[in-house]
């Protein structure tokens, strides 16, 4: 088509000029397309320096580039049973790592990931080439490498409506500024201007739950004659899972004669999943003049369900007891001493006498036993709204003293909405007069960026052996955070606050109006890149940025790259570059209460900004930036159908953000804070975290990309191998890091992962077989460390091995079925230790679960789909 052809020209030079260190070509470039016709490839003698080698069941490299880029097709990231992008990116991408998170609060929602090692908010997420905004989830609970982290939610991005997801696996701050420590990936959206197709998806886990259904569609349109609008839509639900054990603390209540306690008490499992809805439009048109006009965004709304710990009506502090074995009893006039607490001397206090005398049958003495004799187990839900639009205009200006120059001119919005509700809760110092349903809505958090963005680039011939590429760009970035406060009984202090019963909904306490507000920050960048081949064989580039943060000053970062290529089939390539991530808006100013385990016990945690009274009593100070140095160095080495990429790269962070232990409130404390906090008293006993600036590291490892291609079985037969080593080594470790959060930084991520691929394409089957290794890695749950040997939360779990499979019919040319499963021998995760024959020990009996929580794949077990799939 006309847009297609009339620009494909310029795009390719505008591509190349403006990229030194690996081309991310957008949407609405078409450079890269890859139905791109022989006719096109002729346009540019440069076309073939963006070419994509491997095959589509596999990771795919550029192997003209100074650092290492793996492209992932669309076709090949629906080739999973999962409906979660980041299952599927897991898959395809060895240094690509993520994990479920039961009982996470809202990082069950939204699950962090991790490139290289580093934290998820290390990797700068980009859509069609243009910076996408972050979650408004922050990883409270985050699987130790992600505590605290805030990065942009994957998750809402639908593989229909992706051409291709492109990962730069080197640090790149220098190019696109803050979070690129770990490497960038670019999510390119569709842009055919025909055809499209629908698909639906069904499937569940070999146990017989988490049954998932997901429907998909993709349509593109023509925009006049010379443009296009792609539209991707796609809707999923997704049941909830159990790998649940009975705890031995609710058994004992029903043998006790407890006939209020469920069975199992709490869930342990996969989030439910309701009304997953997403659209993405892609839109290009061709204005005449080498200039092009682009738009595209996003709208996702999605509801989940999610279990939170038991509450036993034996032992639970602040509702149930006061903490000293006795039952809590508060006295609805005010006068506690006409109800006193209770000794609990059975193991089942409903049959008391005194209770039965002086609680049950007494109007104004109240003990939450009354309302919920068999405990209870809080219910979190959030419902998350996420909405994007970016629109500008690029191509090539022709005429005056820029004339050959390619411009690009845009602006983006982002928005993330978290809107949090607990259900089947109490706040204990209400007593009696609770919600009728044991409903709260807790409060919301917001994430709203928006930026714009120039950039210009132009060819010089110096005399090296090919143009010099100059390209140079400014960047203005708004970001804020807003904090709603939830409604009044979600966080108000009851009547019973004074009598030793907690204070907000429980698991989950509600934001009060002391902590809502809109925290803001803005920045600005200017960037210069140049490139070149200085000789036939040498490329060589350099990146140099400057940015100004309205909240912490500035800061300037570069990077140098360069690829010798020895002959046709042997080239060696290394880079060099400094970089930083700056501390989110959330991360500064976030309050946040939430229920953690601490020696086997639930406590009320709050989280406070690094500069908030009580944190500053606790050491907490204003948050600087990370920094970052970055060495790597690799080989590429293609002959006919083989292609290897072999690259090695060592990552330095200084000033490491992340949530801090658990920092347990003293009496010296609570007197320090008077006048400078409202009832401190109230968090006497209790634990606080904050963000800071306490730790370094030193990241280190490999990758090797390889894929070779050949015909067997009267077919054509694809292997494909990707692996990566990586190790990290925590230093300096401040007085908030401590050596459990160490281990996990350093061991929590398996320093072994590989994937191996035989893909077989016949004229109407094809079919894929992978398997995946998963080497040693330090086992946690629940954020708890180890107490000596009795339960056992810890340990250096084995490594393990799953294979994946799917097998598709091609009825007609229009219609593909497909059966597949992952993990399909249902290979187990690790286990937590069991219970004891007495039940007194037992990490599986502390938590009602089954496996470690920290496990690198899904611990639910084997998952087999069907699916159908009609193009047009």
């Amino acid at each position: 088509m006309k847009l297609k052809t009339n620009l494909l020209n310029q795009a390719v030079k505008f591509a190349l000029a403006t990229t030194t260190a690996g081309v991310f070509i957008s949407g609405s470039v078409v450079a890269a397309e890859a139905e791109a016709e022989a006719e096109q490839v002729k346009v540019s003698e440069n076309v073939e320096k963006i070419a994509v080698v491997g095959s589509r069941a596999a990771p795919r490299s550029i192997s003209d580039s100074p650092v290492p880029i793996d492209i992932v097709s669309a076709d090949e990231l629906s080739k999973n049973g999962s409906t979660d992008m980041l299952d599927m990116l897991q898959a395809a991408v060895p240094s690509f790592n993520v994990r479920q998170q039961p009982i996470s609060d809202a990082a069950s929602f939204i699950r962090p990931v991790n490139l290289r090692g580093l934290s998820s908010d290390s990797t700068l997420i980009l859509l069609n080439g243009k910076r996408r905004h972050r979650a408004s989830v922050i990883a409270f609970q985050g699987g130790g490498v992600n505590d605290g982290a805030q990065g942009p939610d994957i998750s809402v991005i639908p593989s229909v409506a992706l051409k291709q997801v492109e990962v730069l696996r080197d640090g790149a701050a220098a190019q696109y500024g803050s979070d690129a420590i770990a490497g960038v990936m670019n999510f390119v959206l569709k842009d055919a201007a025909e055809g499209g197709s629908i698909s639906i998806r069904k499937g569940q886990y070999y146990e017989g739950d988490g049954d998932q259904t997901v429907i998909d569609a993709n349509i593109g349109l023509p925009f006049t004659d010379d443009g296009f609008v792609n539209l991707s839509a796609q809707y999923k639900t997704a049941d909830a899972t159990s790998r649940t054990l009975q705890r031995p603390d609710a058994q004992a209540l029903i043998d006790a004669g407890n006939s209020a306690v469920n069975d199992p008490a709490q869930t342990w499992g996969n989030p439910e999943l309701e009304d997953d809805l997403t659209l993405f439009a892609n839109v290009g048109l061709d204005l005449g003049n080498n200039s092009e006009f682009y738009m595209f965004g996003n709208y996702s709304d999605r509801t989940a369900t999610s279990g939170y710990y038991y509450r036993n009506p034996q032992n639970r502090g602040g509702v149930f007891t006061d903490g000293n074995g006795d039952l809590l009893v508060g006295a609805m006039d005010g006068n506690a001493d006409a109800c006193p607490n209770i000794a609990i001397t059975s193991d089942n206090v409903l049959t008391q006498d005194d209770y039965i005398n002086n609680v049950a049958n007494n109007e104004n003495c109240f003990a939450f036993n009354e309302i919920l004799p068999g405990g209870y187990t809080p219910l979190f839900t959030g419902e998350i709204n996420d909405t994007s639009l970016t629109m500008g205009t690029k191509g090539e200006i022709n005429d005056g003293f820029l004339a050959g120059a390619f411009y690009d001119l845009s602006g983006s919005f982002g928005r993330n909405k978290s809107t949090y509700t607990l259900n089947n809760t109490v706040n204990p110092s209400l007593g009696a007069n609770q919600p009728s349903d044991l409903s709260f809505e807790t409060g919301s958090y917001i994430q709203l960026e928006k930026s714009f963005n120039g950039d210009i680039s132009k060819q010089f011939d110096i005399g090296l052996y090919d143009a010099l590429n100059v390209a140079s760009g400014v960047e203005w970035r708004q970001e804020s955070f807003e904090i709603v406060s939830g409604e009044q009984a979600s966080w108000e202090q009851g009547p019973l606050a004074s009598q030793g019963f907690s204070v907000g909904s429980h698991g989950f306490a509600g934001f009060s109006p002391e902590s809502q507000g809109v925290y803001t920050r803005q920045s600005i960048a200017a960037y210069l890149d140049v490139e070149s081949y200085v000789t036939e064989d040498l490329l060589l580039g350099a990146a140099l940025r400057y940015e100004d943060f309205s909240s912490f000053g500035n800061t300037t970062n570069y990077k140098l790259s360069g690829q010798y290529t020895f002959n046709d089939e042997f080239s060696m390539r290394a880079s060099h570059s400094t970089g930083f991530r700056a501390p989110t808006v959330g991360q500064a100013n976030v309050v946040n209460t939430q229920t953690s385990l601490v020696n086997g016990e639930l406590i009320q945690s709050a989280t406070y900004s690094p500069t908030h009274p009580v944190s500053v009593q606790k050491g907490g100070i204003e948050l600087t930036p990370e920094e970052s140095e970055s060495y790597a160095i690799g080989a590429v080495y293609e002959n006919g159908d083989f292609f290897l990429t072999v690259d090695l790269y060592h990552i330095e962070v200084t000033d490491r953000v992340a949530q801090t232990d658990k920092l347990f409130i003293t009496q010296e404390d609570v007197d320090a804070l008077e006048g400078l906090y409202a009832n401190p008293e109230l968090l006497l006993g209790g634990s606080i975290t904050f963000f800071a600036n306490d730790f370094d590291t030193t990241t280190q490892g490999a990758d090797v990309v390889a894929n070779y291609s050949t015909e067997l079985f009267s077919g054509d037969t694809t292997f494909s191998l990707a692996y990566n080593y990586n190790t990290t080594e925590v230093s300096n470790a401040g007085s908030y890091t401590s050596e459990f959060k160490v281990k996990r930084l350093e061991e929590g991520i398996p320093e072994h992962r590989a994937t191996f691929t035989i893909a077989q394409q016949w004229d109407d089957v094809s079919m894929f077989v992978r398997t995946n290794y998963f080497g040693e890695y330090f086992a946690t749950h629940a954020d708890e460390p180890d107490i000596g040997d009795t339960y056992g939360w810890s340990k250096t779990a084995s490594s393990a091995v799953t294979f994946d499979v799917e097998v598709s019919y091609f009825v007609t040319e229009d219609i593909t079925l497909s059966l597949g499963a992952n993990n399909i021998f249902d290979t187990e995760a690790e286990e937590l230790q069991e219970v004891s024959a007495d039940g007194s020990y037992g990490s599986q009996g502390v938590v009602g679960g089954k496996y470690y929580e920290s496990g690198p794949f899904d611990y639910n077990g084997g998952f087999y789909y069907a699916k159908a799939t009609y193009r047009f």
